[in-house]
């Protein structure tokens, strides 16, 4: 999330070079609908070859916490992207929160206060009645706040949004709990190591990235291992590296990447605004998070979820703190319970399907991921222990 510094910084920056900006009012659209009983303003950027004859994907561009849309237009622009590519990107404002500044609301129950997830599903419906979009091809991206939200869409949205990617944004531990995708969900995540807003490790309100990462590699059944491709430090002056992890052969085709950063703050690297931190240079966010996105599309997704089997599976409470009960149809079922990491914590044969019991009362507060499989029948399914 950013800063109120961090706006103050970007607004400055904005008033600076607003003179040297032209933009097109012909492709660039600046509008609202009404959601949830209140007007939600947006930036629509339309390339300039857009006909309308073909239908293209869009792309959802969220800005972070105490910024807005037109700072994240120019803090993380796809426009050049966009007009090479062929896609539609919006970027929606947030709603302000009790200091006044703008804000994504996913880190609380879903349900209490400003709905953004049916706001950005509403957006979706605007769009798509005003331009031919592509229903497979939904994406969304975002910046700190935008990145959370860009994973509460993934959970929450998954029969609308193909894919995401989140710069420096994780997931709130108290969300987590809402998280079922109907389908496997590729994830693209770029995270500094020295994030001091958001931290790179663990936290008591957000999970860390290597939690995040695990988490969606074990949903989407990739490889646990990472293919490691070095990134050349092609600019020694911005005082950070990166390192690409790619998690590949998940379920439908799907993939999980991340990119490193060390020694990077929370920042978005490859744009040209870089003195709200360390910012790596080696690559470009844009290129890359539209390099992983653009090869997914919804139909070619499984719909059925790891997370939800086919099969009468219960895990409760979650989240749980003292004890786990498991109860499956699954005869003589092997229980295996990995955490964040991909360590085992827990592995045991039952010779009937009764109810499971398990304390974890002393466990590491935490994502784990329960593991039963029997009969030649596998399920899979996510626990929060707190």
């Amino acid at each position: 999330m950013h800063s109120e510094a961090y706006s103050m910084k970007l607004s400055c920056f904005i008033i600076c070079i607003t003179g040297c900006l032209t933009l097109n009012s012909q492709t660039t659209i600046i509008d609202s609908i009404i959601s949830g009983g209140q007007y939600r303003d947006y930036r629509l950027y339309v390339p300039t070859a857009y006909t309308g004859d073909e239908a293209v994907p869009l792309l959802l561009n969220l800005h972070g916490y105490s910024s807005d849309n037109f700072g994240q237009s120019l803090y993380a622009n796809f426009n050049p992207i966009a007009d090479t590519a062929g896609f539609i990107t919006v970027l929606p404002n947030g709603t302000f929160d009790g200091f006044g500044l703008r804000f994504w609301n996913c880190f609380v129950a879903p349900g209490i206060g400003v709905d953004d997830v049916a706001f950005l599903s509403d957006l979706i419906d605007s769009i798509s009645a005003m331009y031919n979009i592509d229903p497979q091809r939904i994406y969304s991206t975002g910046m700190s706040n935008g990145g959370f939200m860009s994973y509460a869409l993934a959970c929450e949205l998954s029969e609308r949004i193909a894919a995401i990617a989140s710069v420096t944004g994780t997931i709130d531990k108290d969300r987590l709990s809402y998280c079922a995708p109907t389908h496997q969900v590729p994830v693209m995540h770029i995270h500094g190591t020295n994030d001091p807003t958001v931290p790179y490790g663990d936290n008591a309100t957000f999970f860390s990235v290597d939690s995040v990462i695990h988490y969606w590699t074990a949903f989407n059944h990739t490889d646990e291992i990472a293919d490691f491709i070095a990134v050349p430090d092609v600019v020694t002056t911005d005082l950070c590296t990166a390192e690409h992890y790619i998690y590949d052969n998940g379920w439908a085709g799907s993939r999980v990447e991340h990119f490193k950063i060390i020694g990077g703050e929370h920042t978005w690297p490859g744009t040209a605004i870089t003195f709200l931190g360390i910012t790596n240079q080696d690559i470009n966010a844009c290129k890359e998070i539209w390099l992983f996105l653009s090869q997914y599309r919804l139909n070619e997704l499984t719909t059925i979820s790891p997370a939800t089997p086919d099969i009468n599976l219960n895990t409760y409470p979650n989240p749980a703190s003292t004890q786990l009960t498991i109860q499956t149809e699954i005869p003589q079922p092997v229980v295996t319970i990995s955490d964040a990491a991909g360590n085992t914590i827990y592995r045991h044969q039952y010779t009937d399907n009764s109810t499971i019991q398990i304390p974890v009362a002393d466990w590491v507060k935490g994502i784990y991921v329960v593991r039963i499989e029997g009969d030649g029948i596998v399920g899979i399914s996510k626990v929060v222990i707190q």
